[in-house]
C-alpha cells in the first residue's frame, strides 16, 4: 500500500445531515419541499449537479449562481458551529500517520467547503487535498482519486480509498484503486478488491494492506 485515500462527506465526517439541513433550506427559498430521497438521489455527486437538480425539481427561475452561493454559505456556516468525525476515522488517520502511509483527501465538494471540515480535523493529517475545485471532472469520474495518487507519488493500484456513497466506489474502482466502503445512505455491495463495513471502527491498516495486490 503506497497511500490512503479518504472521502470527506459521510464517510471522514457526518455531515450528511448537514447537507440535507442547508439543501432544505434553500429549496424552502426556491419555493419548493426537499426530502431524503431527493439527497440521495445527488449523493457523492458535485456543487453543479446538485444546484441543477434543486432548480429543475423547484422550477425556481434564479440564477444558479445565486443558488450556489447560498450553498456555500450555509454549509460554511452549519460547519462553522462544529464538525462530528466519523467513529474510527480519527483513529485510523493517526495509525496510519505514525505507519508513515501518504493520506490524501478526496471530496467533490468545493474548496470552502473542504476548508471548513479540516479546520476541525486537522489539515495536518493529509499530506495532499483534492476537491472540486482541483478537477475538472468529479466523482464518479475517476479524474480526483488519479489526481490524489498523482499529487502522493503513489501508483492507483497500490492505493486504498475510503468511501461511503456508490458515486465515490465508481470513481475509486475507475481509478484502479482497492475500495473500503462504509456505506452512509445508499447501500454498496461487497466486490473483488472492495471491504464493505458498518464503521470505520471495524478496519484496521492490516486490513488496507490486505487489498493491495501482493
Amino acid at each position: 500500500m503506497q497511500a490512503a485515500l479518504f472521502d470527506m462527506d459521510g464517510l471522514l465526517v457526518d455531515t450528511e445531515k448537514v447537507w440535507l439541513e442547508i439543501e432544505t433550506v434553500v429549496m424552502a427559498r426556491l419555493g419548493a419541499a426537499w426530502s431524503a430521497e431527493h439527497q440521495a438521489h445527488l449523493l457523492g455527486g458535485s456543487m453543479e449537479r446538485t444546484v441543477a437538480y434543486m432548480l429543475e425539481v423547484s422550477g425556481a427561475d434564479v440564477p444558479p449562481g445565486t443558488v450556489w452561493r447560498w450553498m456555500v454559505d450555509g454549509m460554511v456556516g452549519a460547519l462553522a458551529e462544529g464538525v462530528h468525525v466519523m467513529p474510527g476515522a480519527a483513529e485510523l488517520l493517526d495509525g496510519l500517520r505514525a505507519e508513515g502511509v501518504p493520506v490524501a483527501l478526496v471530496t467533490s465538494s468545493l474548496k470552502d467547503i473542504a476548508d471548513a471540515v479540516l479546520k476541525a480535523v486537522g489539515r495536518d493529517r493529509f499530506d495532499a487535498v483534492v476537491t472540486a475545485d482541483d478537477v475538472t471532472r468529479t466523482k464518479p469520474d475517476p479524474e480526483p482519486y488519479l489526481t490524489a495518487a498523482r499529487l502522493l507519488g503513489a501508483q492507483p493500484v497500490r492505493c486504498v480509498v475510503l468511501e461511503d456513497s456508490p458515486t465515490g466506489v465508481a470513481a475509486a474502482t475507475a481509478a484502479g484503486c482497492a475500495v473500503v466502503a462504509v456505506p452512509s445512505v445508499l447501500p454498496v455491495e461487497p466486490a473483488p478488491g472492495r471491504l464493505v463495513v458498518s464503521s470505520l471502527t471495524e478496519v484496521t491498516i492490516a486490513d488496507l494492506r490486505a487489498l493491495v495486490p501482493a
